[in-house]
């Protein structure tokens, strides 16, 4: 049972609403609210609280309020709490009837959709229908899964495994020890056909080479020196030599060729920078003996060596390269569809960076024995690296070359065999060993068996739900004609001029439905009819709201928990008449005494007195939804001042003033005297007393039947009534102007009060 709204923070029309403790539910509890006032919102916390959809609150989050939803509700069990846009934990055995169950279960205004039927099937299972019902649609669902599995499953097969086969037939395929042997002849075969043109015009592999350095004949001539030269001459040169610096040695040579045309004419040979005579200069001798021919011809050699690195490693040998590895590209993309090929992976770039930097290292090795040609050089570590480095590709674009030359075998004989042949079977043949193959292997066979292992669990499931369709079947042939007798007896006895007919569950591509006809004047009326009678033109809006009950209460008699069941009605009596009414007001009094709890909100203050003055005061409360400053409160309900007639507050005022007299409030009791009287001759006598008729009048007429056969009043009652009213008339705007200040006795007053019981009481 719900026993304390305690906080309604941040809701629809309330603030921060903590209702005091005397506002705690009982069994069955009324509340009362103007409209806009929270009603609904409070249905909607509770739906929300029943379901576990926080959407029902937080789609109510107080306009304006800058912190979320938060609600505490104390039930039986505990305390529900609302934050964080969460419950924690939802109170399920709570049954509500309102706009939104009109909405789900029945129509939208007149409108009768697919939903509404759909619903409806869920309301007349029940629990244990809605289990079973679950059970089926949880199997269906679970074959969804596997369907969609499958679907997964089978486009993780590679499409090109397939080949010509669906996933069933290719599953079933047997494995074959020569497949490889088959496919490749047929791929030829298949090749020549469709190419035989072509490939007979087609050239096959060229040779690839890279030029290799002659690192002995570099290191000779690094080494090499002038062996006949005097050592004494050769010190004394290279002393000198090396005072001059780098290039000293080149200078010093170039010089001594300029010694001749410096010395023409003179007598002696003479410096060609000073002029000066050599004949003194031993060095000059040194000089010759060391710049000799042969020196020239070591010169020549360098050079030599260096133009031949230049040709052989440089000009139009790199590209010239790159142009063969394009050629054989060329030749690669196009023999691939014929024939088995190693791959063309060469890397040109990687290639020409190694190969320029091993060509530019001896290169400068090389002048630098130019610069010195008597001193002997060996190459360096790092120039030997790179032409390892260098090397190491020269071997692999061999290695790589040799391989597709190897080829070019293959490629005769694929030019051989086009031939004229079959292309389409040739194709299909080729695709049905292909997908024969693909099926065993190693990235296609865990597919397979996890298709197949999903299919075999298919198939069980498929039984489960041939099993669970059987049961909802043997249970719905029971409820469905119970739920029709049940709701056919709550429409009579709400005084419906209609009945329900041919209610049965439908299957169909959304799920289960319920399906129904409104029998009127004993004609089915086919609800969800286009055009003619159907459900929009039939059925009142009372009725469609007689209907809405109808189905509530029904579902509520299917309920094995029923006697456990916090049923909450929200303005059950829209659109009904006075009967209906009346009818709606003993079935939620029969129905409060067979569940834990019954709450009713409505704006309707004499459909809830009526209720008030059935219910047992020991087990009920009534509530009612007040304007606060900001948004809404909950207040105790004083019902019994909103159920009494005036006529029965005027007799109230009445006799308490005879009990004690109260001198602020005589002028009131006063007032009331006359329209005591008034109300007791409309009871009394309402065919010679009409609405619209006065007491002097009425009293003129009793006057003329006295003691006739039609007589009204005794004499002496006629007597009584006018002084009565000559009393009372002192006091109404009607009969005296200064009836605001005339003098009142209280002697006098209680005289006459007492006089006005007695007569309005008299048979």
């Amino acid at each position: 049972m719900i026993e304390h709204i305690q906080l309604l923070r941040n809701v629809g029309q309330y603030d921060n609403l903590n209702p005091p403790a005397q506002t705690a539910l009982t069994p069955f509890t009324l509340i009362y609210g103007e409209n806009a006032r929270g009603k609904t919102t409070l249905a909607a916390v509770l739906r929300s609280l029943a379901t576990g959809d926080p959407r029902l609150v937080l789609e109510r989050h107080r306009l304006g309020a800058q912190h979320p939803p938060h609600v505490v509700i104390r039930h039986a069990g505990g305390a529900a709490v609302f934050q964080n846009g969460a419950w924690s934990h939802p109170l399920p055995n709570v049954a509500i009837f309102d706009d939104v169950f009109v909405s789900a279960n029945v129509c939208s205004g007149i409108e009768l959709q697919s939903g509404h039927r759909q619903n409806l099937h869920e309301l007349i299972l029940g629990a244990r229908g809605v289990a079973l019902n679950g059970a089926l649609q949880g199997h269906v669902a679970r074959i969804e899964e596997h369907n969609t599995v499958l679907r997964n499953l089978a486009e993780a097969i590679p499409a090109g495994a397939l080949g010509p086969y669906k996933v069933d037939a290719f599953c079933d395929l047997e494995p074959d020890a020569e497949i490889d042997q088959k496919i490749q002849d047929a791929e030829r075969r298949l090749a020549a056909a469709r190419s035989a043109d072509v490939i007979r015009q087609r050239p096959g592999f060229q040779a690839i080479q890279l030029p290799d350095f002659d690192i002995d004949g570099i290191d000779i001539v690094m080494r090499r020196t002038l062996a006949d030269v005097e050592a004494a001459a050769a010190e004394r040169a290279r002393s000198h030599i090396g005072k001059l610096g780098r290039s000293g040695e080149n200078w010093v040579s170039e010089g001594m060729t300029l010694i001749a045309p410096a010395s023409v004419g003179g007598e002696t040979e003479v410096c060609p920078f000073c002029a000066q005579n050599l004949a003194g200069s031993d060095l000059i001798a040194h000089y010759r003996a060391y710049f000799s021919q042969e020196y020239d011809d070591l010169k020549a050699t360098i050079r030599q060596t260096g133009i031949g690195v230049r040709e052989t490693h440089g000009g139009d040998i790199p590209s010239a390269f790159e142009r063969n590895v394009r050629t054989a590209a060329q030749a690669h993309e196009f023999w691939k569809d014929f024939a088995e090929l190693p791959a063309l992976d060469i890397d040109t770039a990687a290639v020409a960076r190694k190969w320029n930097a091993a060509r530019e290292s001896v290169l400068e090795q090389l002048r630098a024995k130019a610069a010195s040609p008597l001193e002997a050089m060996a190459l360096t570590h790092e120039t030997r690296q790179s032409i390892q480095d260098y090397r190491a590709c020269i071997a692999e674009v061999t290695a790589l070359s040799e391989r597709f030359v190897g080829a070019n075998a293959r490629l005769e004989l694929v030019k051989e065999q086009a031939a004229a042949d079959d292309l389409s079977a040739l194709r299909t043949d080729l695709a049905k060993l292909n997908a024969q193959k693909a099926r065993f292997e190693p990235e296609v066979l865990p597919h397979c068996a996890a298709y197949m292992t999903e299919k075999a669990a298919k198939t069980a499931t498929e039984a489960l739900r041939t099993e669970a369709r059987a049961a909802l079947d043997q249970y719905r042939q029971q409820i469905f004609p119970a739920f029709e007798a049940a709701i056919n007896d709550y429409l009579r006895r709400f005084g419906a001029p209609f009945r329900l007919g041919e209610v049965q569950s439908v299957n169909n591509r959304s799920g289960s439905s319920a399906s129904y006809v409104v029998v009127i004047n004993q004609q089915n009326v086919d609800v969800t009819a286009d055009a003619g009678p159907s459900f929009r033109n039939t059925l009142s809006a009372g009725d469609r709201n007689t209907l809405a009950l109808a189905f509530f209460f029904a579902s509520l008699e299917q309920d094995p928990d029923l006697a456990n069941k916090i049923v909450l009605i929200d303005d059950p009596m829209t659109s009904l008449d006075d009967h209906r009414t009346l009818r709606t007001r003993e079935e939620i009094m029969a129905l409060a005494a067979r569940v834990r709890q019954v709450i009713v909100l409505s704006h309707s203050k004499p459909f809830l007195c009526s209720l008030w003055e059935q219910a047992d005061r020991n087990s009920s409360v009534a509530l009612r939804i007040n304007r606060a400053a900001v948004g809404s409160e909950i207040a105790v309900w004083d019902v019994r001042s909103d159920s009494i007639s005036e006529h029965d507050k005027r007799h109230e005022l009445v006799r308490g003033y005879l009990q004690v007299a109260s001198p602020a409030r005589e002028r009131e009791v006063a007032q009331a005297l006359r329209p005591i009287l008034e109300s007791f001759m409309r009871v009394a006598y309402p065919e010679q007393f009409p609405p619209g008729t006065l007491l002097g009048p009425f009293i003129n007429i009793c006057e003329q039947r006295v003691g006739g056969p039609n007589g009204i009043l005794s004499a002496v009652d006629i007597v009584e009534l006018k002084f009565l009213l000559n009393y009372a008339n002192r006091f109404h705007h009607d009969s005296n102007s200064a009836w605001q200040t005339a003098a009142i006795n209280d002697a006098e007053l209680s005289d006459f009060s007492h006089r006005t019981l007695i007569f309005a009481s008299r048979r």
